[in-house]
């Protein structure tokens, strides 16, 4: 596994940095910016139903689960989250990263916690709200899993740059065979050969604003 350090970004918050690939697990720019441009704004709150699927490709930090996890308390929808990671952050690392702090709410360290600390490759109830599997994987081993049904997809991987096969249509005609019509996949790359192999696995490829520091991003829809 490649050595990760905790580095500081702009907004002050930290992210996971790996020096062997110039590569952050965040922008540089800050990480809640990005994450709730990309994820939130133009993933979660696309969503319209009571019960949601989401599938989440690259664990990382947590914080897309945790900030998904607060916006299904605030709007008291319910959501099963499936997430795939193959070398999950230590202990050490997400304590030093205190997301919990970027919140209020007296029960917000108890929820990341609880995110972090769920049993990996079964259900988690972490409250009424919000039910965790975690699956300790490689992403293209998802055509193995029992995930189906999926409203919403966050793809979260690497770049193209350092992990070119997550960005290609093999790997995306998996995620689009675990969703259902009419569903949702919202990523940070515009990349024009990531939005090909997207379009060449049957998705609907709709460019977006970007978050600070990259001018677009995408929207793929499921027709």
């Amino acid at each position: 596994m490649l050595k990760r350090h905790i580095i500081a970004t702009s907004e002050g918050t930290k992210t996971i940095q790996i020096p062997e690939w110039n590569e952050c697990y965040h922008s540089q720019h800050g990480i809640l910016q990005e994450a709730f441009h990309v994820f939130i704004n133009h993933g979660l709150n696309n969503m319209d139903f009571p019960e949601i699927t989401v599938l989440e490709m690259g664990f990382g930090t947590g914080l897309n689960a945790f900030l998904t996890l607060n916006k299904a308390l605030e709007k008291d929808i319910k959501i099963k989250y499936h997430t795939l990671e193959k070398y999950p952050v230590s202990r050490e690392e997400w304590e030093e990263l205190q997301y919990w702090e970027l919140f209020d709410e007296n029960e917000s360290k108890a929820h990341y916690l609880s995110l972090h600390e769920a049993e990996w490759d079964k259900p988690v109830e972490i409250n009424k709200n919000f039910q965790l599997t975690k699956y300790k994987t490689d992403f293209f081993e998802l055509k193995n899993l029992q995930i189906s049904d999926v409203d919403l997809v966050y793809y979260d991987a690497f770049g193209a740059r350092v992990q070119p096969e997550f960005w290609e249509e093999e790997i995306f005609k998996q995620v689009y065979n675990t969703m259902s019509t009419g569903a949702l996949l919202t990523t940070y790359s515009s990349k024009g050969s990531a939005r090909r192999a997207m379009q060449s696995a049957g998705f609907e490829v709709e460019k977006k604003e970007g978050p600070k520091g990259k001018r677009e991003m995408v929207n793929a829809w499921k027709k």
